[in-house]
């Protein structure tokens, strides 16, 4: 299995195909702590990151929303005092699609960073 830290997101469209179910259970060994919710029908990759201060919270979430800048793909954000959880999925496709996976990973490493 191809590590997913150092790939990048590949453009997507409304006719690429979603993440079969295989995939995703092969992908999501690489991101445990990461949970695949549904919401509005579609699936979602979330996970909440906790952090001792709103500084140390809103320096994730920037540093978050330039990668996504960087990479075309853009997550939901939801930043608070100590926490920012983030959700991953490809709006085009209404679902779970490689590149989430790829941006959570590159998600956990900008977490590691900051707890240096």
């Amino acid at each position: 299995m191809e590590a997913l830290l150092p790939q990048t997101c590949a453009p997507c469209s409304g006719d690429s195909p979603p993440a079969t179910e295989a995939e995703i259970a092969e992908l999501q060994l690489q991101i445990p702590d990461w949970k695949i919710i549904e919401e509005n029908g579609e699936l979602h990759l979330q996970r909440v990151y906790k952090f001792p201060d709103f500084q140390t919270a809103l320096t994730f979430t920037q540093r978050v929303g330039e990668e996504a800048e960087k990479q075309g793909h853009h997550p939901a954000l939801l930043t608070e005092w100590g926490k920012v959880t983030v959700s991953w999925w490809t709006h085009a496709i209404k679902g779970l699609h490689r590149n989430d996976f790829i941006m959570a990973a590159k998600t956990d490493a900008i977490a590691t960073q900051l707890a240096k």
